[in-house]
C-alpha cells in the first residue's frame, strides 16, 4: 500500500501569467520560482500552501471552463479547495479586489462555509472555513449548498 501524507501540490493550467499571478497574489500566493525548462511557475503562501500555475493553456470554449460550464460531463478535477482562516475578512477582500462570487456563501450544514470564485481562466476555486456552525449560521446571505 502506498502511504500518502497530503497533497503536495496542485497545478493550474492558465493562459496568461500575469493576469493569473495577479489573481493569485490578491489569494495572498507569491512567486517562489519561474522553471527556466518548463512553462511552470511554482507559487506559495505564507503556510506553505503551493499552487504549479501551468503557463501552456489555450483557451478554446469562448471563456467557459470545460469541465464546469459545459453540458456535457467531462472527467477531471473540477475545483481546488483552500482553507481559509477568517471567511469575513476573505469576503471583505474578495469584494475590494471586485472578484465575483460564482456561488456562495454556502452552508454544507456541520459548519464548513465555502464561497466559490474563478480565475481568470475561470478555473473554480472554493475557499472554505471550519466555523461551529452556530456561527456559520451568522454568515449574510448563507444559503444551504445547492448543486
Amino acid at each position: 500500500m502506498i502511504t500518502i501524507e497530503r497533497i503536495d501540490h496542485v497545478g493550474i493550467r492558465i493562459t496568461d501569467k500575469q493576469r493569473a499571478l495577479d489573481f493569485y497574489k490578491i489569494l495572498g500566493f507569491k512567486v517562489l520560482v519561474e522553471v527556466d525548462f518548463d512553462a511552470v511557475i511554482i507559487i506559495t503562501n505564507d503556510a506553505d500552501v503551493e499552487l504549479n500555475l501551468i503557463c501552456n493553456g489555450v483557451s478554446l470554449e469562448g471563456g467557459k471552463n470545460m469541465l464546469m460550464d459545459m453540458p456535457q460531463k467531462y472527467t477531471g478535477i473540477t475545483h481546488i479547495a483552500l482553507r481559509v482562516t477568517d471567511l469575513s475578512a476573505t469576503l471583505a477582500t474578495l469584494k475590494s479586489f471586485n472578484i465575483t462570487l460564482s456561488q456562495g456563501p454556502v452552508t454544507f450544514g456541520n459548519g464548513h462555509v465555502s464561497v466559490f470564485v474563478r480565475d481568470p481562466d475561470r478555473n473554480v476555486v472554493e475557499l472554505r472555513a471550519r466555523l461551529d456552525p452556530k456561527q456559520a449560521d451568522q454568515i449574510e446571505n448563507i444559503s444551504f449548498y445547492n448543486t
